[in-house]
């Protein structure tokens, strides 16, 4: 190619050394190259959109209307944050959060914070394959239990594209899944004609008792994900190798994470958002006490389409995640444990848990909102971890965080260990 004409963009001035300066040609292969290196945050962000999230927006919905919608968009805008800080730790240093700690603590936490972290990839599996069981009973009337089955048999073949068929097309994969869920609470949600100053008064901090922070804890653990905090240096490294030894891709992979990042989870937000605005402006002052009775709910309200599409939504949230989740726990135990076991086994172990619940024929709805409870307190043993290494300088080197970078990421962490203790108090105390 000629050399562009002096004094056009991205001619080089006389008598200057180096590059030519950025014109519109190489803005256009910036940007290139940047999608290029976009996904591995879409995947994370499958886990801001599972069933957990169905079951705590949509029963925050029917039960108080749009009174927590502060707290996803608060929840969502903290995940940014972490999820970049998670995808950060691994360019700095080419190892992932679980391996870091492996090497940084002692046994005793080690064990700690191996246990508590396999028990929530396991909570979260729990979330998804009951949620992919609901789904398919709305859809097809298959028997809970069956449908559960399907769930996990079903993750697994997507976890096989990964193996099979290499990373990018696992994460083209779970992103068309991720475009279904989208489409379905969206148009769940527009449908319902939402009252915008509800929406409004929505993102006004504020709470109705006990249970409503019950709910804002759930929403939380649903938003905030911690096996997705584990996870995404995992998904970095196995798509775009370790670049830690290499400033230039560093760099470019920095820049192009803080967009993966940010666009992914603006995506899992607004999802996150229509489910709990669909659910206030159709089920509100109902006697909608489950995701079967929201399904209903549509139906009635919006007609077979939405309802339909609402139920679609959720099985490919079910099936997308349960697939993340199981990959999330393989990455826990090899960094903490150093051991790699089969994914079909492990598929399989964290299959156990949520069939016995469809079996014994417990609320699913019930059992869905309180796992996320249980998620938020696996918050803080993600954090506290992920705040002290990219702080340090002799872990991140020159990537060491700033210190209001580590003063609000400190603060998430903090306020997240605080709202736990205050939930176990005023249950205990009521």
């Amino acid at each position: 190619m000629s050399s562009p004409p002096r004094g056009l963009p991205g001619a080089i001035a006389p008598g200057a050394s180096g590059a030519p300066a950025p014109g519109r040609s190489g803005r256009r292969t910036s940007l290139r190259r940047t999608l290029l290196l976009l996904g591995p945050a879409f995947v994370a962000a499958v886990a801001y959109v599972d069933p957990g999230n169905v079951g705590t927006n949509v029963t925050a919905g029917a039960r108080y209307g749009y009174l927590l919608l502060w707290v996803i968009v608060l929840a969502n805008a903290t995940a940014v944050l972490v999820q970049y800080l998670a995808a950060k730790v691994t360019i700095a240093t080419g190892r992932t959060l679980p391996e870091l700690c492996q090497q940084r603590y002692r046994r005793p936490v080690r064990v700690g914070l191996l246990v508590q972290a396999e028990g929530v990839a396991i909570a979260t599996d729990l979330a998804e394959i009951l949620g992919g069981a609901i789904a398919l009973y709305l859809l097809l009337d298959l028997p809970l239990l069956l449908g559960g089955i399907v769930t996990g048999a079903v993750s697994l073949a997507i976890l096989a594209v990964q193996q099979h068929r290499g990373q990018q097309r696992f994460e083209h994969t779970i992103v068309a899944m991720l475009a279904v869920v989208l489409v379905g609470f969206l148009w769940t949600a527009v449908a319902g004609r939402p009252d915008v100053s509800g929406v409004a008064s929505g993102l006004v901090p504020r709470l109705q008792g006990i249970d409503s922070l019950v709910l804002a804890a759930g929403i939380l653990g649903a938003t905030v994900m911690p096996h997705a905090i584990w996870l995404h240096g995992a998904l970095v490294r196995d798509r775009h190798g370790d670049v830690s030894a290499d400033p230039r891709r560093r760099s470019e992979l920095l820049r192009a994470t803080r967009a993966d990042v940010g666009l992914a989870l603006l995506l899992a937000g607004t999802v996150n958002v229509a489910m709990l605005v669909a659910a206030a402006a159709t089920l509100q002052d109902t006697t909608a006490a489950s995701i079967e009775d929201a399904y209903a709910g549509f139906a009635a309200g919006l007609g077979t389409a939405a309802a339909l599409l609402f139920a679609l939504a959720l099985l490919a949230s079910g099936l997308a995640s349960s697939s993340v989740g199981t990959y999330a726990g393989a990455v826990i135990l090899d960094g903490f444990g150093g051991r790699s076991i089969p994914l079909t086994l492990r598929r399989l172990v964290a299959l156990v848990p949520a069939l016995l619940i469809l079996a014994a024929g417990v609320d699913t709805t019930q059992a869905l909102v309180l796992s996320q409870v249980v998620l938020s307190f696996g918050i803080p043993f993600a954090l506290w971890p992920l705040v002290a290494i990219t702080a340090d300088r002799r872990v991140m080197g020159t990537l060491r965080n700033r210190r209001g970078t580590t003063a609000v990421t400190g603060t998430v962490a903090a306020a997240v260990s605080a709202l736990n203790v205050v939930l176990v108090v005023l249950v205990a105390l009521s």
